[in-house]
């Protein structure tokens, strides 16, 4: 199930607020990202690694790796419905992808105060972490526009 496939989590039409922004973002699509899942401050990113993703190492460029888990990390901390953008986000890489890997971002709220929320984002392979992620949200709007 992904947003571009059969209705993702969402309400009434099948899409909320995070399918919708998802919907939009062209740098997501542009490189095959898929929405799993998104909602109640959470959701699920899939991508293949392509060859124009690997660095000069044979590994994947950790610009991409960061790229997926922040697509996570965006519909989670928009899956409520304000608009909400990053305020700062952090990466560690624990070990390399490389082509042809289908790397999976899963993003969940740790905590939200006033306008501000803490999200950690995990991307794997399989069962293997790739990368860990913590990224801060502002709210900036109460509604979409």
């Amino acid at each position: 199930m992904t947003a571009r496939g059969p209705a993702p989590t969402g309400t009434g039409n099948g899409r909320g607020p995070a399918q919708d922004m998802f919907a939009a973002d062209d740098a997501s699509q542009a490189l095959g990202i898929d929405l799993v899942s998104a909602g109640d401050g959470a959701a699920v990113v899939r991508m293949r690694v392509t060859g124009a993703m690997v660095n000069g190492h044979g590994i994947a460029h950790g610009g991409y790796v960061f790229l997926l888990a922040d697509t996570a990390f965006a519909c989670a901390c928009n899956s409520r419905g304000p608009v909400t953008v990053a305020a700062g986000a952090d990466i560690t890489f624990v070990r390399p992808a490389r082509e042809g890997d289908l790397l999976e971002a899963t993003a969940a709220e740790r905590t939200r105060y006033g306008r501000s929320g803490v999200y950690d984002v995990t991307v794997r392979r399989d069962a293997e972490v790739v990368a860990e992620f913590r990224g801060r949200s502002r709210v900036v709007e109460q509604t979409r526009p």
